[in-house]
Parts: structure tokens; C-alpha cells; sequence
């Protein structure tokens, strides 16, 4: 499949709207709280056990960004997006298969294996290309589409609620829900198929800023023997680590840390709390990325792991004593959180340049499979071991809330050590230009 590319005159503000369709639709990933607490009870799972889907959807998130970052940079966002389309509303359908059979491995091989390959393959599918139409504002523009896939679970919460609730909690009506999801997402991305283009080789209309190939490029061979590509790795692990795991667990989270006051929490409320995160996650994805065109990337990461880690030290230590307060900080921590998503991108293209940002992106998300494990991991293990050990409210995820505060200090010392890369990294200007000029295939993952 060719890359389209975009006729004269074609305005690049209708690339964002494509790249959404697919973002939003996948960030129902961060909605897979709502359905731990019916798998459990529809099938007698453990709440470690409940999170294995999304767990491995995640680390095939980064495995599939990462293998095949450079087959998207080859052949362009709409193959990139099919592909997505295909795969995440397959995986929904298996998963409807192996609910309605109560086959809980259907459901892992549907929404993890599966559902895993279309989360990587569309979350990279528009990133290289919008950085492209919009070299002048890289964090705004990939703000915007990755806010998206912050935004999903602000759609997919409360309807995956309501329709649990509408078809029942038992296995035939999870099955149901799945079934449902897969066939309208299937509908909803198909529209950023038919429309994301690719824009000439000049500058977009309307872009008064630099060329998207000024500044020193590096290729993706080349940036992953960087210190720095290994730095801004570990800058993503630890932030993702230390949210995914408490995102992941949201809903019961919520109810578990007010059950033993005067202000519990209900089902529909803690589902109310994961598309309130969800907001925080995509207003943060917009907000901070968008800033950091303003105050630089080093500095907006100064702000997400520091001051993120201050929001998870006020939780572990009052946290369970004020409901404003705990949803105050944990939407602080999930603004941070996305922002630190979408603001990754324009990192590397600031330090890379664009030449291969597309793929160079997909290899850093292995840190994200490497969160998608760890951070579910600490907090679901955690939690089980001290409720079989008689304990029960905040106590459960007091030790999971340290470890996070840990694991953010240690990101905010690894952004504090990138540096510009050297100048031995660089691709030569006239091969660059000849490389872009004719098209050439990037070179093999």
C-alpha cells in the first residue's frame, strides 16, 4: 500500500483528526480496569491473573512498535493504521470468543497477543508523519494525537460500564461488550484510513517554520548505540512504571483505599474516577507537550518525574484521609503521565532529528513493554500478598506507592544526564537530502 500523498493546497490540520480516529480507539486500553472486577468474579481469577491481558497488550505494544517501526516508516500511515484497525478489532473479537466459552486463554491471545499488535503498530502510525507536517510545533502536533490514546478511556469507561451493566457481569455478557467494541472500533478507525496523507517533500502550506529535515538527523541503526537513546529509555520506563501500574487498577484502587471510612466508593463511581484519569491523561498529552515547545523537553520532564514523584509521597502518606486529595494528586500524576507520552516524540526529534523519527520511536516503546510488565506486576502482587497477609484499605498499596516514588527519582536522574548527540552519530547532509529526495526504504530493523 502507497503513502498517499497530500494534493496542493491540502491543509495539514486534517491529519491530526485522522491520527485520532485510530488514537482514540485504542486508548480503550486504559478502560481495562472496568472489566478486571466481572473476569474475576465470571471466571475466579486473582486480581495478578485479571491484568495478564493487558499486560501482554502492552508489551506487545512496544515489541510490535519496535519491530515495526521501520516497516511504517517504509510504507506510510495508512498501511500502518490498516494494520492497526485489523489486529485491535481481532483481538476484541477472540476475546468475545473466549469469554463467551469461558476460555480465559482466548482472551489473553485476543486482547493481549493480538489486540497488542494493532495498540504498537497505531500508536506509531501517525507520529513520524505528523512531526512532519509540523516541524515547527513537533510537541503540540503529536500532543494532539496521542492525547487520543489518553482520551480513549474516557469514552470507553463509562461504556463499557453501561453496557456490563445493561448485558450483565457474567461471561456471555463480557462476551457481548467485547463483540461490540470490536465491531465499532473497526467502523470509527477506518476513518483515519480514508483520511491521513503524507505531505510533499516541500513544507506544508501555512508552516512559516524550519524545514523538516534542519538540524542534524540520525538514522535508527545509529541512535540506538546513543547513551542518549538509552537515557530518554529509561526517562520513559520509570514514568510509565510508576503510572500504568496504578492506572491499571484504578477502579478497585479507589474502592479498596476509602472502604474502611464514611465515604466509600461505589462501582459506577470508581468507573466515574477511571474516565476522570482518562481526561487528566489526555488534557496532559495536549497541555505539557504543547509547553514543552515553550520551556524545552529536559525542563517539562523536571516537572513530570519530580513533581510526580511529590503527588505519589502525599498519597502513601494522606491519601486515605481526604477523597478530594487523592483524586487531586492522581490527576496530577496522570496529566504527568501523558504528557510524558507525547512529549517523547518531539525529544527525539529534537535530538535525532526526523530523518527516522518514526522508528526510532518504535524502539524506545520497548520501554513501554518493559512498564506494561512491572508496573501491574508491583502493584497487583504487592496488594495480593498483603491481603493474604489480613490486611485490607490503603495498606494494600502503601509499599507499591514507594516504589513507584523510587522508580520516579531514578528517571529524573537519567533525563538530567541527556546530552546533544555527537557529531559521529550524524547522517551527512547530501546523503540525507538524497535519501529523502528519492524515497529510499530505511534501513532494516
Amino acid at each position: 500500500m502507497s503513502p498517499p500523498v497530500a494534493p496542493a493546497g491540502w491543509s495539514r490540520w486534517l491529519v491530526p483528526p485522522a491520527a485520532l480516529s485510530v488514537h482514540l480507539s485504542i486508548g480503550q486500553a486504559y478502560a481495562w480496569s472496568v472489566f478486571k472486577p466481572p473476569l474475576e468474579s465470571a471466571l475466579g481469577l486473582s486480581g495478578t491473573q485479571s491484568a495478564l491481558p493487558f499486560q501482554l497488550g502492552i508489551v506487545m505494544l512496544g515489541l510490535s512498535a519496535a519491530f515495526g517501526g521501520t516497516l511504517v516508516e517504509r510504507n506510510g500511515p495508512r498501511w500502518a493504521m490498516t494494520v492497526a484497525l485489523v489486529c485491535f478489532s481481532s483481538g476484541f473479537l477472540l476475546s468475545a470468543l473466549g469469554a463467551y466459552t469461558e476460555q480465559y486463554w482466548l482472551i489473553v491471545l485476543g486482547y493481549g497477543f493480538v489486540g497488542g499488535i494493532g495498540l504498537g503498530i497505531g500508536y506509531i502510525s501517525p507520529v513520524s508523519t505528523l512531526i512532519k507536517w509540523f516541524p515547527d510545533r513537533p510537541g503540540m502536533a503529536t500532543g494532539i494525537a496521542i492525547m487520543g490514546f489518553g482520551g480513549g478511556a474516557l469514552i470507553a469507561s463509562p461504556w463499557s460500564a453501561q453496557m456490563l451493566e445493561s448485558f450483565g457481569s457474567d461471561s456471555s455478557g463480557i462476551a457481548l461488550a467485547f463483540l461490540v467494541h470490536g465491531l465499532s472500533y473497526a467502523v470509527f478507525m477506518t476513518l483515519g484510513v480514508l483520511l491521513v496523507r503524507v505531505p510533499r517533500t516541500e513544507k506544508p502550506a501555512g508552516d512559516s517554520g524550519p524545514s523538516v529535515l534542519a538540524g542534524p538527523q540520525v538514522s535508527a541503526r545509529s541512535a540506538v548505540r546513543t547513551p542518549q537513546f538509552w537515557c530518554l529509555w529509561v526517562v520513559l520506563c520509570m514514568n510509565v512504571t510508576a503510572g500504568i501500574g496504578i492506572l491499571e487498577k484504578a477502579a478497585p484502587m479507589i474502592t479498596d483505599f476509602f472502604q474502611n471510612t464514611s465515604t466509600t466508593v461505589s462501582v459506577s463511581a470508581a468507573a466515574g474516577f477511571v474516565a476522570l484519569l482518562s481526561a487528566a491523561n489526555m488534557a496532559g498529552r495536549i497541555g505539557w507537550s504543547s509547553t514543552s515547545d515553550l520551556i524545552g523537553r529536559k525542563n517539562i520532564y523536571r516537572l513530570y518525574l519530580g513533581a510526580g514523584a511529590l503527588m505519589y509521597l502525599l498519597i502513601a502518606l494522606v491519601g486515605d484521609s481526604s477523597k478530594p486529595l487523592f483524586i487531586l494528586c492522581a490527576l496530577v500524576i496522570l496529566s504527568f503521565y501523558g504528557g510524558g507520552f507525547a512529549t517523547i516524540p518531539a525529544y527525539l526529534k529534537d535530538l535525532f532529528g526526523t530523518y527516522q523519527v518514526g522508528a526510532i520511536h518504535g524502539r524506545l516503546l520497548t520501554a513501554w513493554s518493559t512498564a506494561g510488565v512491572l508496573g501491574p506486576l508491583i502493584v497487583n502482587w504487592i496488594a495480593d500478598r498483603q491481603e493474604e497477609a489480613g490486611k485490607d484499605g490503603a495498606s494494600l498499596y502503601t509499599m507499591s506507592l514507594f516504589i513507584m516514588i523510587g522508580l520516579l527519582l531514578i528517571g529524573f536522574v537519567a533525563n538530567e544526564l541527556v546530552r546533544p548527540v555527537h557529531v559521529r552519530h550524524h547522517i551527512p547532509a547530501p546523503r540525507e537530502a538524497a535519501d529523502v529526495g528519492a524515497q529510499q526504504q530505511p534501513e532494516s530493523a
